[in-house]
């Protein structure tokens, strides 16, 4: 029997950047699921902190090259990788200079939230989806985490329904308590558009915030996962409308074992 492929899109993993209860699940589920005999890929955005020499990341030519277009401007996509040897496992960054060039994440020296974070998430979602296809890589399960990969069910379910590289896929998001405070440009629904994507799909989205980007997230995924003890109440509720299959929150001792039969009950 063919093993179950399992897509990691990651805001945070450890230890490219600092140790949050975030970059640590980003760092040892895949290897978790990897040893319960799934096989995986794993991005997440090359941000200009991360050092490239020390973590050893180089640019995979094959690749890189394509360009992304948002709000009709071309940006283009550079692929690098690294690997965590003891996890055997490597890890894909998107990147682009002009967006993850800044010595920072997601906020500036002042704690600022960058103004064109919503241009950098449609970056990476798109980079990464564009950039499994051209692996030649089909997941049956797509996970992500974070709020800075709230885009790819989006595209994954609408742009890229009948490509055979995520046709089939089930999408799982994790939602953790790491709200962003602003509010995005008011052309951010005109950004998100692609083939695929009309607007009767964004009609969740009355605001460019946290909250209703969440919710975006969560009405394009088939699981929702709790990954923080407390999440806004707001988004629970939502949840519980939806009817989406639900998996609460789970400590570092069990969460792997969960997820996995989580991903196994939406594959049934």
């Amino acid at each position: 029997m063919e093993k179950a492929k399992v897509l990691f899109i990651s805001q945070e993993i450890t230890p490219y950047l600092p140790e949050s209860e975030m970059s640590k699940i980003g760092r040892y589920l895949p290897q978790g699921i990897q040893e319960l005999g799934k096989e995986i890929r794993t991005f997440m955005p090359r941000f200009g902190c991360i050092n490239e020499r020390r973590n050893q990341l180089h640019e995979v030519i094959r690749l890189s090259g394509m360009n992304l277009i948002i709000d009709d401007t071309d940006h283009p996509l550079i692929i690098k990788v690294a690997s965590i040897q003891a996890a055997r496992m490597q890890v894909y960054f998107i990147d682009n200079e002009d967006y993850f060039q800044r010595k920072s994440t997601l906020t500036d020296d002042n704690g600022e939230e960058y103004e064109d974070n919503d241009e950098r998430t449609i970056f990476f979602a798109r980079g990464a989806l564009e950039t499994t296809k051209k692996l030649r890589w089909a997941p049956d399960v797509v996970h992500c985490n974070g709020w800075f990969t709230a885009l790819a069910p989006l595209y994954i379910k609408k742009a890229m329904n009948e490509d055979p590289h995520f046709a089939n896929s089930k999408v799982v998001y994790t939602i953790y308590d790491d709200e962003f405070t602003s509010n995005w440009s008011d052309n951010f629904k005109e950004k998100l558009k692609i083939d695929g994507v009309e607007d009767s799909d964004l009609e969740v989205l009355e605001k460019s915030d946290y909250i209703h980007l969440s919710k975006l997230a969560i009405a394009m995924s088939d699981g929702v996962i709790q990954g923080s003890e407390s999440i806004n109440p707001e988004l629970v509720d939502f949840i519980k409308q939806t009817g989406k299959p639900f998996l609460g929150f789970h400590d570092e001792d069990t969460y792997v074992e969960a997820y996995n039969g989580f991903y196994d009950s939406l594959l049934d």
